[in-house]
């Protein structure tokens, strides 16, 4: 299985990102969620899922910071367009970011169940996207957290894709 997001020049287009303009923010957050290509996923797949998270958030905030997950997405997908998270072109259960965790006292749902772009504030990071191939559909509901994910996943995983694309400061 193959998993690949557009970029420009090695990084992030601006647009999914910190330096998008204002009219592709909401409540200063990037929300224009980017194109992710999927290939060659595994025969015997019920569904796809995905999360979207940044390790290099540990040193500033103490914590993996989770951008965007999603799962339930339909086994035949093969693109996940441009701003998918907020259209909702591809049908797929949205999970709660780190927005929603109480770190920073966002309810806003539009921010804290749909993707929120890099915004890192020390220095460029690396950002992982991990696809998953699944052998059930999870019984999982919008908002749902990434520990939740994990757990109802355990043994319906197979197969992994991963890219990591570099998101400016």
């Amino acid at each position: 299985m193959q998993v690949s997001i557009p970029t420009e020049n090695g990084v992030l287009a601006a647009k999914y990102a910190k330096q998008a303009a204002a009219n592709q923010q909401y409540k200063g957050h990037p929300i224009i969620s980017f194109p992710v290509h999927i290939q060659a996923v595994p025969a015997g797949t019920k569904t796809l899922a995905f999360v979207f998270y940044d390790h290099d958030a540990i040193p500033v905030g103490g914590f993996t910071w989770i951008h965007w997950i999603a799962a339930n997405l339909p086994a035949d997908t093969t693109l996940i367009p441009e701003n998918a998270s907020q259209t909702g072109a591809v049908t797929m259960v949205q999970g709660n970011n780190s927005t929603a965790g109480g770190y920073t006292g966002e309810t806003d749902l539009k921010v804290t169940q749909h993707y929120v772009g890099p915004y890192p504030p020390d220095q460029d990071h690396d950002y992982t996207f991990k696809l998953y191939a699944l052998d059930t559909e999870l019984p999982l509901q919008p908002g749902y957290w990434l520990n939740d994910f994990y757990k109802l996943s355990a043994g319906h995983i197979l197969a992994t894709a991963k890219t990591v694309v570099v998101g400016k400061k």
